[in-house]
């Protein structure tokens, strides 16, 4: 595994473009096969499939890692510093990222009301935020949806409609979660042909790697479904990251309409603290604790630590350098939800000051943020 916390990975503000871009040649040219293949299938709770990503790295010295985002409101951590954390991990390894800011999407999912103008503003606005959190930008390409489509339509298209061909209305419909839908929900006919559009961005974006989440599994598996259908025999490899739960007991994802369910990006530090004081963290147990699952997926690649403060009594100060000892110490007892919570705190107020201050300071990006807290978010 890498041990290089991932937010070092992000170049200074005095660096150049063109000094960034050959230190980061020079990091990818030191890493070995091993070491690029264990940073790239760190990210990854799952993998599809190792074989082929190993074979990728040996055979393309650039590959294109895609990833997407629907601008549907306020951003929360997982969205901000999970995004930024694996971005990092991506460029290091050497690959070129292209973010797809899905904001033709986002309307056809309803997301703002379908009002495509505050959709295309809630995407300017995360742009904004992962630029404060240190995303390095160097091997990054934002790519909006509407503009890109428009431009290549006569390439676009076509893909669209041969996938909407290749496969019957049960089969798309089976891909609904990645709108955060069910297939008992009263879809409309745009959300059925939208697994059918986000199939074709993988091809149209000529992505190797379809780095999303869990949730966005069943359409990436539609598109490895739909290369064996036109005899493709390079399959966009699946690297689908961990979801980060909620707050409260058994809330497997975080939720934008419930601000207690999760940190967001501009949170400040007195709503950190009470929104983790508050958030179930039950003793000895760590299966279903998402203060420890902020820990591992957050903490520990960002610091490379977690550091506990506590009376001499209690056991005195702490600095786990690895998960498995934390979680030691938790199921024995050693370590309390009532020493967790106050560090954990500390240590997310810390990752998300810059970001704060950037907000604080930049009056392009205060007004952004004022613009999109006024939007009411749909589901």
């Amino acid at each position: 595994m890498d041990s290089t916390p991932a937010h070092e990975a992000a170049p200074g503000a005095s660096s150049s473009a063109t000094a960034a871009a050959e230190d980061l040649a020079g990091g990818v040219a030191a890493m070995t096969l091993d070491e690029r293949f264990a940073l790239l299938r760190g990210i990854g709770e799952e993998c599809i499939q190792e074989d082929e990503l190993r074979r990728l790295l040996e055979n393309k010295p650039v590959p294109i890692c895609y990833d997407g985002f629907e601008p549907s409101g306020r951003m929360h951590i997982a969205q901000g510093i999970v995004k930024t954390i694996n971005v990092n991990k991506m460029v290091r390894a050497g690959c070129k990222v292209k973010i797809w800011i899905a904001d033709w999407f986002a309307q056809l999912n309803n997301k703002m009301g379908g009002d495509l103008k505050k959709i295309q503003t809630v995407g300017r606005y995360m742009i904004e935020i992962w630029k404060a959190a240190g995303m390095n930008l160097d091997g990054v390409e934002f790519l909006w949806s509407s503009e890109e489509i428009n431009r290549r339509a006569h390439e676009y298209w076509p893909i669209v409609m041969d996938i909407a061909r290749k496969n019957n209305v049960k089969r798309i419909m089976r891909c609904c979660q990645i709108m955060g839908r069910s297939d008992q929900d009263d879809l409309t006919a745009a959300q059925i042909f939208y697994p059918c559009m986000q199939c074709a961005d993988i091809f149209f974006l000529k992505a190797d790697i379809c780095q999303l989440g869990m949730d966005q599994r069943k359409v990436n598996v539609l598109a490895r479904e739909y290369c064996d259908d036109i005899k493709r025999k390079n399959k966009p490899i699946i690297l689908s990251h961990h979801m980060l739960p909620g707050f409260k007991e058994g809330q497997e994802k975080m939720s934008k309409s419930d601000p207690s369910s999760a940190i967001f990006m501009e949170d400040d530090e007195a709503q950190v603290n009470v929104k983790i004081k508050q958030a179930f963290c039950p003793p000895k147990i760590v299966e279903g604790n998402p203060c420890l699952e902020y820990i591992k997926y957050i903490v520990f690649p960002w610091f490379g630590r977690f550091e506990v403060a506590r009376k001499e009594s209690n056991g005195g100060n702490k600095t786990f350098t690895s998960m498995d000892e934390l979680i030691s110490d938790y199921e024995t007892g050693a370590l309390h939800p009532a020493d967790v919570k106050p560090a954990l705190a500390k240590a997310i107020n810390e990752i998300l000051q810059p970001v704060r201050d950037h907000f604080n300071n930049n009056n392009e990006a205060k007004v952004l943020l004022n613009t999109v807290k006024k939007y009411r978010v749909t589901s």
